[in-house]
């Protein structure tokens, strides 16, 4: 027997903002049901697990353990990583190579970090 990912479940003080973050990286749209205040709002990215959104009372203290890392679909890494940074995102750690390898790790507006990795058409034009 084996499992596979439900959700990826996401602690935050503001379960409708963060989902507003999440939806406009993502490129869809939070669910109609899900209303400023609720202690849960869920995500359906394309092509990816459902993203869970749970109202916690305590705030993000220590570095992530688990992440997600993204890969853009129709735009470069750099592009992506400033869309993601006009969105609210910060920058955590720039691990870009001079080679055009690495990644940048950001984190969402609560902290929550994540990385931006090369394009699938960057990994190809230096393969």
């Amino acid at each position: 027997m084996s499992s596979g990912i439900h959700s990826v479940t996401v602690d935050c003080h503001d379960t409708y903002v963060l989902a507003g973050f999440w939806a406009e990286v993502y490129g869809c749209s939070r669910r109609p049901e899900d209303l400023p205040g609720d202690p849960e709002a869920t995500l359906l990215p394309p092509g990816g697990p459902m993203m869970l959104f749970v109202q916690v009372p305590e705030g993000k203290s220590v570095k992530n353990r688990m992440h997600v890392c993204l890969q853009p679909v129709d735009r470069d890494r750099d592009a992506e990583v400033e869309r993601l940074l006009a969105l609210g995102a910060t920058q955590v750690s720039d691990r870009r190579r001079p080679d055009g390898t690495g990644w940048v790790v950001l984190a969402d507006p609560e902290g929550n970090e994540f990385c931006v990795e090369r394009s699938a058409a960057e990994r190809a034009a230096t393969a």
